[in-house]
Formats: structure tokens, sequence, C-alpha cells
């Protein structure tokens, strides 16, 4: 039994689960130096994993458990936690940008650079999981800032700069739920509880891509047992992450076929054959064989170069379809014969630009036991990677409770309510408080929109106390969230509308007066207290009627009154606009004022029954006695209107008939016409004003519309009437 406690001795434990084989490290970082205790490689007994994916937790859980034992028998150190790599057979990733603009001018904060980045991160998951077709659910497993931008340029901290508009570039990555349970279980078996996850690719680039050189455009390709991993560097970043489901394994079955073998002997014949001429080995006939290292080149040649195409296509790919400056090769399954030949081959670069990366990456690992220095290839790239990146990011999953359902999330050191509720696809507007429904109206052929109000946010707990979507959280805490609420929907009356609340000047019987607007909601008139509803079309009109002006001015209209708009005698539709003249009469004042008038327009003309003033000369005589005559006339006119309620024009004298007379204008065909000479007017009126011959019919029929129906001869005409007469 271990004498000595894991959390006692600093250091890390972190484990390679790899298709084939499960590599196992004790180590511990100091002063940059990497110091590695103690090894471990046990080969899977049987194909208990596929491409990367773990088929038999059980098996795989024993085969880390007789690691884990190796390793406690080696240091007498009871091993409690590990980190492990999660293979990319199915890994997704998604490249955003965020964008935000403050107006504050303040400086940024750490707080507001994560703020910055979960907002992309979540933008990044709802465009993934929006295009997602699979039926998988995936996990969110960390994503790698690109760059930092203030403004439109680059810049490398955003810290402590004056606030504008700031952006980040960045890649999520994704991976099945099935491929992390998976690990986490097979660790469990072997009493082993996850410290951290990383990915293969993150963990190869750790040793052998250092920092300072991701500036370069290269790529680094781990060949596994199972998959090929890639990742793309450039300009000081990770741009890009890719896999695919072929490496060693499909080397190992040519080999087994071709010698008629089983897989595991097939295996071995692979890896004799890196380093012996010839390889002896027993076929399943019981035949005792040898064949040479340069026969099982040829044998696996076309099937190499094939899978080098395949990753070579996929390297272009990720780089923008062109080449990368070079390509380092970690892993197994990128040892067999012709392999980066064939890379640099299809990539049309040096073949020196392609290379197996082993001992001299390793320049900060420090192998404590000399036995293990023989071991100094790139087959530990990955399993010493794995341990070093748990003092880079510290991740790994953690499950807590929301809303009552276990929800498993990846730890980035950062994790908030946010994330968990993203992770258990919480609906994000269910988060926020939610505005009532938009009022949607229409305002002299303007829309208008009044926000609704906003509701009440998500009411939020974090084990039993009251948070927020920011508090942050820890592995096991308990979440609850009641969703927020929809405000009151958008309301406004008439009398909200700007242009109803303004006034217009008019002139009524000699006095200034502001008169109100009016309101037609979908052509029909309507007060000031009616509740607009969506899809309402409103005209707030520039002008009133006579009779509106009336009626404001407590002016009674009887049959007798007489409306003269701007001088011109109107009826009672007729329109009043902004500062305009209105007057109202009865048809006697009308009449003597309209006389009055005349009277003042002649001097030298005496009043009415007055000869007093009458020039001596003969001509000026005659003139007065025929002016004397008028005036006898305009009495008799005055005494002559008939006590009817209907004025019958008719039975009028004519100068009468020639004071309420008035122009109406109205359009006929499309041009305005003035009709004279009348105080009323009726359908036929319109043939004394218009170039239509009635007699040009030549067998044909006259159409005639009134705004749009067909009318009577004698129906009334209004003001503004639109009519069309027209041949058929």
């Amino acid at each position: 039994m271990p004498s000595l406690e894991q959390s006692q001795q600093n250091v890390v434990f972190g484990l390679d689960i790899g298709t084939r084989s499960v590599v196992g490290t004790v180590g511990y970082l100091k002063d940059g130096v990497f110091n590695v205790i103690a090894q471990n490689v046990q080969t899977h007994a049987t194909r208990a994993m596929l491409d990367g994916q773990i088929h038999d937790i059980g098996k795989v859980g024993a085969t880390i458990k007789v690691v884990k034992d190796n390793l406690e028998r080696d240091t007498d150190i009871h091993l409690t936690d590990v980190c492990i790599a999660a293979a990319g057979r199915v890994l997704r990733t998604k490249k955003t940008t965020y964008d935000y603009e403050y107006t504050d001018g303040r400086e940024i904060t750490d707080e507001d650079i994560y703020n910055l980045n979960s907002s992309a991160v979540e933008k990044a998951y709802t465009e993934f999981i929006s295009e997602n077709t699979t039926d998988m659910k995936f996990y969110l497993v960390g994503y790698s800032v690109m760059h930092y931008y203030l403004d439109g340029y680059q810049i490398a901290n955003l810290e402590g700069h004056n606030a504008g508009k700031v952006s980040v570039e960045l890649i999520a990555t994704f991976l099945p739920d099935d491929c992390v349970d998976g690990l986490y279980k097979a660790c469990e078996r072997a009493d082993l509880q996850v410290a951290n996850v990383t990915l293969e690719p993150i963990a190869a680039m750790m040793v052998a891509i250092p920092e300072r050189f991701r500036m370069l455009n290269l790529a680094l390709v781990d060949v596994g047992a199972g998959t090929s991993d890639i990742c793309i560097t450039d300009d000081g970043t990770i741009t890009a992450y890719g896999m695919l489901p072929v490496a060693g394994d499909s080397i190992t079955e040519i080999i087994a076929h071709h010698c008629l073998v089983d897989f595991n002997t097939a295996d071995k014949i692979k890896i004799d054959a890196s380093h012996m001429d010839k390889v002896p080995y027993t076929d399943i006939m019981g035949l005792e064989k040898t064949i040479t290292s340069k026969d099982i080149a040829k044998i696996i040649k076309s099937h190499v170069e094939n899978m080098a195409g395949m990753v070579t296509d996929q390297i272009m790919k990720l780089n923008g379809d062109k080449p990368v400056s070079a390509v380092f090769v970690v892993g197994g399954g990128g040892c067999v014969p012709g392999y980066t030949q064939a890379i640099a081959k299809k990539m049309k670069i040096p073949e020196e630009r392609v290379a197996l990366r082993g001992e001299e990456v390793m320049n900060t690992i420090n192998f404590m036991d000399e036995n293990m220095k023989a071991e100094n290839d790139s087959l530990l790239v990955t399993p010493l990677g794995i341990c070093i990146s748990y003092y880079e990011d510290c991740n790994n999953f953690v499950f807590v409770s929301f809303n009552g359902q276990q929800t498993k999330i990846y730890d980035n050191g950062k994790l908030a309510i946010v994330d968990a509720a993203m992770q258990a696809e919480f609906p994000n507007e269910d988060l926020f408080p939610k505005r009532g429904e938009e009022l949607k109206f229409m305002v002299n052929d303007k829309e208008r929109i009044v926000r609704g109000e906003a509701g009440d946010g998500a009411i939020i707990t974090l084990n039993g106390k009251p948070a927020d979507i920011h508090s942050r959280i820890h592995a096991n805490d308990i979440i609850e969230v009641v969703s927020s609420t929809a405000g009151e929907p958008g309301k406004a009356d008439i009398n909200s509308i700007p242009e109803f609340r303004s006034t217009f000047s008019v002139n009524v019987n000699g006095k200034n007066i502001d008169a109100p607007r009016l309101a037609l909601v979908n052509g029909k008139e309507q007060t000031n207290y009616y509740d607009i509803k969506n899809g309402d079309d409103i005209r707030i009109l520039d002008y009133e009627t006579a009779e509106q002006i009336a009626t404001l001015m407590d002016i009674e209209i009887t049959p007798d009154t007489v409306i003269t708009v701007n001088n011109e005698i109107v009826g009672k539709d007729a329109r009043v606009y902004e500062n305009f003249k209105v007057e109202f009469k009865l048809q006697e004042e009308a009449i003597m004022d309209y006389y009055r008038d005349f009277d003042n327009a002649k001097p030298g003309v005496p009043a009415r029954g007055s000869f007093d003033a009458l020039p001596d000369d003969d001509g000026e005589y005659e003139k007065s006695m025929a002016a004397r005559d008028e005036s006898i006339a305009r009495e008799a006119a005055i005494n002559s209107i008939p006590d009817t309620d209907v004025y019958d024009e008719a039975s009028a004298p004519q100068v009468v008939k020639r004071v309420l007379a008035q122009d109406l204008h109205v359009i006929v065909n499309g041009k305005m016409v003035t009709l004279h000479g009348k105080a009323e007017y009726v359908f036929v009126d319109i043939f004394d004003a218009i170039d239509f011959d009635l007699k040009q019919s030549n067998g044909r029929a006259i159409v005639t519309l009134l705004n749009g129906g067909t009318p009577d001869y004698m129906q009334k005409l209004n003001e503004g009437d639109s009519m069309e007469v027209y041949w058929k």
C-alpha cells in the first residue's frame, strides 16, 4: 500500500488512453521543467477501443487500473486524481467573432474580457447547435482565443486600454457526450477522479510546438492507433483543429491480412519492423515464418500514401486551401516508413519540412529514471503534454444540478450560472426580462412602434441563496432558475401621438383661434381616447371642416347661414387649413356686406336713398340715376329672399344668385376642373366645364363614375369629388 498521498506530493498523474495502449506518467513542474518520476505503458488485451472511442468500459478500466497500480508501486504515491485527453474522432469546432462597443470610455478590466469571451462562446455554441444535424448531444469542451481587436486593430491584451469597440475571434471545440462519458467511467473503474481534460492535439502541441514557434504557419499531426488529430498554428495562435478516423490500426490490419495473423501479432510485426531488418512470427496455421522490413514497407506503401494524402488534404482544408510551412508528426502511427515523405510530396514542400518530433523537443523534460530515456520518442509527446496541460489550463468536467437535472459542464476555471444554463439548453431568452409585445401602427403612412414594458428577470438561486447569471459555480452546486416573465404589451391612444396634440391657427369671424387636429383610424374618425390596435392605419389631418370649426366655436349652422372660407362661399364640409379665414353669417348679413363692399369700390356714388351728392354735369347724372335704380333693385332682392328652410335658387332674384354663387373644385379624368356661377352643382354641370361632345357616340355607351361609383346625373357634387367620363 503506498505510503504517500498524491495531494500532499504536488504531483500530476496523466493518462494517454489510446486505441492500442494506455500510457501513464507521474511528474511535477518546477522552474519551467517537467520532471518525470515514473512512466508505465500497458497494451489493451483486446480491441476494447476503436478509432479513439471506448467500446468496452470495463476492459479499458482494468487496463488503467494496471497502469495505476504499477505507478503507485514505482513511486510509493497513492494516486487519486488523473488528467486525461479526449481523442478527436468526432471533434467539432466552431470559429466565431463577437463585437461589443463601450460608450463610457472607461478602462477595460479582466471582468470585461471574461464577459467578452463568454458572449463569444455563447454565440459559437448557439451557432453550432443550430447547425448540428445529428442526434448526438455535444458538449463544449473548451475554446482557444485567436485574436483580440480594439477599434478594428489587432491587440495582444485588452486589459487596461480605454474602452471602445472591442472584438474577440475564437475557436470553440465540441465533443459528443458518449466520448467524454466513456473516459470518465473508465477512470472511475480504477478509483480515479478526473482532475483535468484536454484535447489530444492540444496536449501534443504543448510539447511539440512551443508557444514561441506558433507565429509560424505550422501543422501538428498526432497519429495514434485509431485517429489522426491535427492542429494548425499561425500568427501566434492555434487557428484550427481537425481529425481523421484513420491511423496506425488500419496499417496493422493490412499486415494481419497479408501475414495471416491476429491483430495483436500484426501490431507487433509492425512495431518490430521499425527497428529490425527481419521479423519472425507464427501465423494462425502454426507455421513459423519471417518477413523483412522492406517487404512490410512494400505491403503497406499504397495505404501509407493514401493515409498521408487524406491528412494532407485535411491540413490544406483547415489552412485555407494552402500548404503550411512545416509539418510535425508525433505518435506511434506516424513512425511507419514513408509516411512523412508522402505528406511532403502531396503538400509540395521539401521533405525536411515534414519530420517526426521526439527527443529534440524535450528540452524542458527531465526523466529522473535513466532507463526511461531510451523511450524518448514521438510516442511520449502526447502523454507528457497531457500532464503539462494541467498547469496551463487546469480544466475538467464537473457536475452541477440545474433545475433538478444533473448537468455535466466543462470547467474552464471561470464557470458561471449562465454557462450551466447554456449546457442544460435552458432558453437564453428565459434568463433575461422579456418585453411585452410591440404595438405597431401607421401614422400618415409612416410606421410607429411602441415597445412593450420590460418584465421581471429570471429568479435564480445558487445552493438556496439568491444569485444572478454571473455568479460563479463549482462542482455539485445546486442551481434553480425560474424563467423570466414578459411585461405588458405596448399601449398607446390617439392623444399620445405628437401630431395629434398639436394645433393650427384659424381666423374665425375676425378672431384667431387654435383648432385641434382630427384623427381618422382606418378611415373612421376617432377621439383622443381611442386605444390604438396593432395594424391600425391612422391619419392625423391638417385641416378641419367648416362645420367642425363651427362646433368648436359654438356657432349654430342653420339653413340661413352663409359660410365663407377665404372670402369664398362654401359648404359646411369645406376644408379649413392653417391660417385660413372663416366667416359664418346669415344670408341677409352676407348680401348686405357684399353690396357694402360694392359701394365702397365706386367713389362718388351716393349712399342708398340719398341724392345730395349728385354731380352737376349731365354725364355723371345719368350714371347716378342708374346707381339709384341698382340700389332699389338691391333692396327688392333682399326682401324677396323666400322664408323657407330650402333656398329656391330659381325664384331668387339674379343679384342674390350672384351673391350666393361659389366656385367648386373637382377632379375630372385626373385633371382639376373649377365650376363657376352657382351656389350648388350637380353631376351634369361638369359637361359645361369640360370638352366632351355628347353627340359623338358612334354607337358607344358613355361611362360615368363619381368617386368610384355610378352616379345619378342630378346627384349633388362636393368639393374635391373625383369623376370619370369616357366613351366605352
